[in-house]
């Protein structure tokens, strides 16, 4: 029987059994991509990443990304993850990489100690959304809501995008995932979110998904940075840090450490770091090639 090896982490984490879980897979050249997807669905975790060599002669590697039903162009744990997890296989040292992903070639710098930066694609900034529907979907109400015109509710992102909404900080607790409200406004994905000054309390919510609320994301938590200059709560110009607590409700608290650059009010790159402890190791069964 085919094997592959994989390894278990904790990432945007310094401690076990916080941040967020993921599963990083090991000689997995040979699968398809159902297979891949079957394996994702077996380990039933948020996202699993398939590390395998890459094809761009630049790439250090190269990172293909699945969810529990389906494969992404990037996300922010499973690129700190793997990058992480791989240095301390050996597969490279510490310093600058180059991942390969549905993205682009995306560089990360991974320290000896155990974490990694990572550079988001180019900032995209949607247009405002009336925030009616999107609070209906996380159980939420118009009185909730923070923040003026210029704090619309809006997707950005940087290389996977996300629908952004500005709450009150208390009202961050009583957030629930409705599908059904999700489903009739179109909804994928959304980070409900409380600022203070230089820190934002976030949820992130993925309707329709295995896992239907997220621990730690770092694709979130870039494209946070992105709706934060547009609305004028960051620096129109320069680099700026800010940091991203998420997973408290779950039980699985997380710290995201980002920065955002922008210029004359418009971002134009960001970073998320973040810690990967390692939990497990082992070895999985490949299931047959469906196709």
């Amino acid at each position: 029987m085919s094997i592959v090896a994989y390894e278990i982490v904790d990432v945007f984490t310094d401690r076990p059994f916080a941040g967020n879980p993921l599963a990083v897979v090991y000689g997995a050249a040979d699968l398809g991509h159902d297979q891949m997807q079957t394996l994702a669905r077996e380990f039933n975790l948020s996202e699993t990443v398939f590390v395998l060599d890459p094809v761009a002669p630049s790439a250090t590697y190269r990172a293909r990304i699945f969810t529990g039903s389906s494969e992404l162009p990037f996300a922010g744990h499973p690129s700190v993850g793997a990058a992480v997890t791989s240095m301390r296989r050996g597969l490279f040292g510490p310093g600058e990489v180059v991942q390969e992903c549905g993205a682009g070639l995306l560089p990360i710098t991974v320290t000896a100690g155990g974490t990694a930066t990572l550079t988001g694609g180019p900032p995209t900034l949607g247009t405002p959304l009336d925030p009616e529907p999107l609070l209906a979907a996380v159980s939420l109400r118009s009185t909730d809501l923070a923040g003026g015109e210029l704090a619309a509710p809006r997707s950005a992102g940087c290389g996977l995008s996300w629908v952004f909404l500005p709450v009150r900080r208390e009202a961050l607790p009583a957030a629930r995932l409705d599908s059904a409200a999700a489903a009739r406004g179109g909804i994928e994905g959304v980070c409900v979110f409380a600022w203070e000054g230089d820190r934002a309390h976030a949820r992130v919510f993925v309707p329709g998904d295995a896992v239907w609320e997220d621990a730690a994301t770092g694709s979130a938590a870039l494209g946070l940075g992105v709706w934060l200059v547009s609305a004028g709560w960051l620096p129109a110009d320069g680099t700026s840090s800010y940091r991203v607590h998420q997973g408290a409700e779950m039980k699985r608290p997380s710290l995201l450490d980002c920065t955002v650059t922008a210029a004359d009010g418009v971002a134009v790159s960001a970073t998320v770091t973040g810690h990967v402890v390692p939990i497990a190791k082992g070895e999985m069964a490949v299931p047959p090639f469906v196709g």
